[in-house]
C-alpha cells in the first residue's frame, strides 16, 4: 500500500491568488472542504513572513488533521516544525532534506513524467513523488507534459508502494481519470484558489477519494 499519509486533495498555495491577508482565510476554507495536504509556496517572501505565516499554517492544518509541507526549503520546514517538504528536480537534496527534518518527515520530490527520476528519487529516500503536467497550467505553462500512463506504474521502495502525485491543471472535470490511473492524491493551485467558491471546490476533489 502506499503511503497513506499522501491522499486526497494537496492544496498548494500562489501567493497571486491568495497573497497577504487572504491566505489563512483561503487556506481554512480548503481545509474545511477536506484538503488533507497543504504545501505553503511562496517564492519572493521575506524571511519573517514565511516563518510567521509557516507557522499560522501549521497551526490551522494540526486544527483540521492536514499535513502542512513546505515548498523547497527544509531548513524552514525543520524551523516550523512542518510535516514535511517538496523538492523541485533543481531546487534541493534527499539527503539534506532528511538531515533537517529526520525520518518521520514527507518528502516529497517533483519528476515531472520521468518514471526513472522517480526511481533516483525512491532510492534516495523520497516518500512520493510528483507527476505531471497532465493538463494545460495557469501556474507553471511551460512545464513539460507527462503522460497520463505514468500514473500506472508501480513504484517501489523496500517492498512498499510509494504515493504518487498528480499535479498540472487538475480540475474537479479532469481529475476523476487521475485517480483511476493510479494518482494517491491530486496537487492543485489554480482550480481551488482562484475558485469562487474553495471550500465547495475543495469538496468535489475529496469526494474522489472515500474514506477506507
Amino acid at each position: 500500500m502506499a503511503n497513506a499519509r499522501i491522499r486526497g486533495l494537496y492544496a498548494i498555495t500562489d501567493p497571486q491568488l491568495i497573497g497577504g491577508e487572504r491566505l489563512l482565510p483561503a487556506c481554512e476554507q480548503a481545509l474545511r472542504g477536506g484538503a488533507r495536504i497543504l504545501q505553503y509556496r511562496d517564492k519572493n517572501a521575506a524571511r519573517a513572513e514565511l516563518i510567521e505565516n509557516g507557522r499560522a499554517l501549521k497551526l490551522l492544518c494540526q486544527r483540521y488533521g492536514a499535513l502542512l509541507l513546505i515548498n523547497d526549503d527544509s531548513t524552514l520546514a525543520a524551523e516550523i516544525e512542518a510535516d514535511g517538504v517538496h523538492i523541485g528536480q533543481t531546487d534541493g537534496d534527499i539527503a539534506r532534506a532528511r538531515e533537517h527534518l529526520g525520518d518521520h518527515a514527507i518528502i516529497g520530490v517533483t519528476c515531472h513524467g520521468d518514471v526513472q527520476l522517480a526511481q533516483r528519487a525512491i532510492e534516495q529516500g523520497a516518500d512520493y513523488v510528483a507527476f505531471g503536467r497532465f493538463f494545460a497550467s495557469h501556474t507553471k505553462p511551460h512545464a513539460p507534459a507527462a503522460d497520463i500512463k505514468v500514473l500506472s506504474e508501480p513504484l517501489f521502495h523496500s517492498n512498499r508502494m510509494v504515493a504518487k502525485v498528480a499535479i498540472g491543471g487538475v480540475t474537479p472535470d479532469n481529475a476523476p481519470q487521475l485517480v483511476r490511473a493510479g494518482a494517491s492524491a491530486l496537487a492543485v493551485i489554480h482550480a481551488l484558489f482562484a475558485s469562487d467558491d474553495i471550500e465547495a471546490t475543495a469538496r468535489r476533489f475529496a469526494r474522489l477519494f472515500p474514506e477506507d
